[in-house]
């Protein structure tokens, strides 16, 4: 990577671009493909199925506060040299077990729900060939051997194919189904339509909000960012992957307002509704159009599977280094991308690569136990009011150099963000089935 040396405001050795920050952008793409899953764009279709275009204002909202998240993650780890679980344990140990308790049982079920995902769409493209089970098997050991045996930068050329796959599949779709333009831009007109509250705040709060959000700090780091020199190019890295998930949200909401609002069609909930989808534009387009779309939405899945695998894993990786440090009295290495190079290697990536991979089979057989389903629905509801609450707390601290602290926007854009992430999370917890 062409960089030079420089000397931070902090007064330590860091990094700059010396080229276009364009050239550099890669990071905010990998965390954007990974956070919008399959699931997320059933969510979004059911939105315009339901009510049109009426909502689009939403999903613009939406955008600017995953900007406002990632941004304050990438912000950190450039302020501070330090890695997001670093911050969150000065916070208190109860930000540690919360974290240990949640990534190992967040990561049992998600691996299975990821490879079925991942699943679904080969199976309709191949009906004769193997069943939803073998090929949910195959698409894990792939994710496994993909991750164990390469590095951030090859990853990451990985994730941009399949973001570019993404956009354009989901961007020929919404072409295909010849939106109103009138109706979208009068979508832009903040409006709730009785009934909309629940679709609304999942718009704007559920699309492309994962766990994942927290990774893009090492995925920083991963890709030699370093120093507040680099606090430009991640900005712009970041406002390009979000303003690309608002393009997808957007597409989706025109697929569902033209597709299916002004037919009535009802679409299954979960990922199954992307085969409904499927179905439905090769009655109305073709074989052609619905192929392509179930290769998207075999391009969403597999990105969210391979970009869980690796981000998640490198948390992990780090969350137990620097328990060991503490608990051995050493000091905390500052976060590199030697930092990330070494930890790709490490036990504790692999072993949670493994944890992500094997046990989660087993629920490919088995309904999922109640007892698991109510601790990952309440730990998963109450993560991203987490996040974005730490964030407020560490960006407005002296943890973060004073020049770096959050100004009044960002202060106004996570708090809003907290305050829409806590009353999903009480939603998604009453509606558990207890």
């Amino acid at each position: 990577m062409a960089e030079t040396s420089e000397i931070t405001g902090t007064g330590e050795p860091g990094s700059q671009p010396r080229k276009s920050s364009w050239r550099y952008i890669g990071p905010g793409i990998v965390v954007a493909a990974t956070g919008v899953g399959a699931g997320d764009l059933v969510a979004t279709l059911i939105a315009g199925s339901k009510f049109g275009y009426t909502l689009m204002w939403a999903a613009v909202i939406g955008c600017l506060v995953k900007i406002s998240l990632a941004e304050a993650v990438g912000r950190w780890h450039l302020a501070t040299g330090r890695t997001l679980f670093e911050g969150w344990r000065t916070l208190g140990g109860w930000t540690t077990v919360y974290f240990a308790v949640y990534v190992v049982i967040w990561g049992f079920v998600y691996g299975a729900t990821a490879m079925s995902s991942s699943a679904l769409p080969i199976v309709a493209l191949f009906p004769d060939g193997p069943g939803l089970k073998t090929w949910a098997i195959i698409t894990g050991l792939i994710g496994l051997v993909f991750v164990w045996f390469n590095q951030y930068a090859v990853f990451e050329k990985a994730m941009t194919v399949l973001i570019g796959v993404m956009f354009v599949v989901v961007v020929y779709v919404a072409i295909r189904v010849a939106p109103d333009v009138g109706a979208s831009f009068a979508g832009l007109l903040p409006v709730l339509p009785d009934g909309s509250l629940v679709y609304t705040l999942g718009l704007i709060g559920g699309v492309g909000g994962t766990i994942t959000m927290a990774a893009y700090g090492y995925w920083v780091n991963a890709k030699g960012w370093s120093g507040t020199s680099w606090m430009r190019v991640m900005r712009i890295d970041n406002r390009v992957a979000y303003i690309t998930t608002g393009i997808f949200v957007v597409a989706m909401l025109i697929v569902g307002a033209e597709l299916l609002h002004s037919s009535q069609i009802a679409l299954t909930k979960g990922d199954q509704g992307l085969i409904d989808l499927g179905e439905i534009l090769e009655d109305r387009f073709g074989a052609g159009t619905a192929k392509l779309f179930l290769v998207g939405f075999f391009a969403a899945s597999f990105s969210s599977l391979i970009g869980v695998w690796h981000g998640v894993s490198l948390m992990f990786a780090d969350f137990v280094e620097r328990i060991r440090a503490a608990r051995g009295g050493d000091g905390a290495e500052k976060a590199s991308v030697d930092t990330v190079r070494r930890q790709e290697r490490s036990v504790p990536f692999r072993a949670y690569l493994l944890w992500l991979t094997f046990p989660p089979m087993t629920l490919l057989w088995l309904d999922e136990p109640f007892g698991l389903v109510i601790g990952y629905g309440v730990l998963g509801a109450f993560f991203m009011p987490f996040l974005a609450l730490t964030l407020l707390w560490l960006l407005n601290s002296s943890r973060t150099p004073r020049e770096w602290r959050n100004g009044w926007l960002s202060n106004g854009m996570l708090g809003a963000a907290g305050l829409l992430f806590v009353v999903l999370c009480v939603k998604q917890v009453i509606d558990l089935p207890w």
